[in-house]
C-alpha cells in the first residue's frame, strides 16, 4: 500500500514545486483542498522553523497523516533582513497581491546603494502522527533587481537574480528551479527522512 503524505500548503506554486521534487518517491500526496475539513493555522512563530512546525503539527494531528510544511522568507541585507518572516504578509492590506508586495519591496529599496544582496531561506518540517518531528533547511543567495524579469514562479521570484544561473528565479523552468532553489534544497534534504519514516512504513 502506497504511503500517504499530506502537503500542508494552499499555495499553488509551492504545491507544484514540492510535487515535482517528490515525484520519484512511492508516495500518494494529499493536499488541503482534497480534505473534507478546512484548517487555518496562524503562523505565529518567531522563526521559520517554528512556523513550519506549527503547520505540520496541526495537519498531522487533525488528519492523522504524516504532514510536510515549509516556511520561507526573503531576507534583504539593505533592509536588515526584511521582509524575512513576514514575506508573505509584507503588505498587510486585504487583497494584496504578489505584485503589490514586489512594488513595496522596490519602493523600500529605492535610494539604497546596489547591489541589493538578498537570500531566500526555506525550512521544511515533517511531523508524523506519532509526534516525531524532523527539520531541514535550504537557502539560495542572489540579489534584488530594480525591475521584474520573467513570467514564472510566484512571490518575489521576478525580482530575485541568481548569479550562478544568470537568471531571475522567475526565468527558470521547473527543472532548473528545482535544481537550485531554496525550497528544492530543503525538500531534497528531507527526502532521506521521508524514505525512512514515511515510504518504508507505508
Amino acid at each position: 500500500m502506497t504511503a500517504r503524505l499530506l502537503i500542508a500548503t494552499t499555495n499553488r506554486g509551492k504545491r507544484d514545486e514540492i510535487s515535482d521534487l517528490l515525484s520519484s518517491l512511492e508516495l500518494e500526496l494529499v493536499f488541503p483542498d482534497q480534505l473534507a475539513q478546512k484548517l487555518e493555522v496562524e503562523e505565529s512563530g518567531d522563526t521559520y522553523a517554528e512556523n513550519a512546525l506549527l503547520k505540520a503539527r496541526a495537519y498531522a494531528l487533525k488528519f492523522a497523516l504524516p504532514a510536510l510544511a515549509d516556511d520561507t522568507g526573503l531576507e534583504v541585507d539593505a533592509l536588515d533582513g526584511n521582509p524575512g518572516l513576514h514575506s508573505a504578509r509584507y503588505l498587510n492590506v486585504a487583497g494584496a497581491t504578489d505584485a503589490d508586495r514586489r512594488r513595496k519591496l522596490i519602493a523600500n529599496l529605492t535610494g539604497k546603494p546596489r547591489p541589493w544582496i538578498a537570500h531566500f531561506i526555506c525550512v521544511v518540517a515533517l511531523v508524523l502522527p506519532t509526534g516525531e518531528e524532523y527539520l531541514v533547511s535550504g537557502a539560495v543567495h542572489g540579489e534584488i533587481l530594480p525591475k521584474e524579469r520573467g513570467e514564472g514562479g510566484f512571490g518575489y521570484d521576478r525580482l530575485f537574480w541568481i548569479p550562478e544561473a544568470a537568471k531571475t528565479m522567475a526565468e527558470l523552468g521547473m527543472a532548473e528551479k528545482n535544481a537550485i532553489s531554496h525550497r528544492a534544497r530543503a525538500v531534497q534534504a528531507m527526502i532521506p527522512y521521508l524514505i525512512e519514516h514515511v515510504v518504508n512504513r507505508g
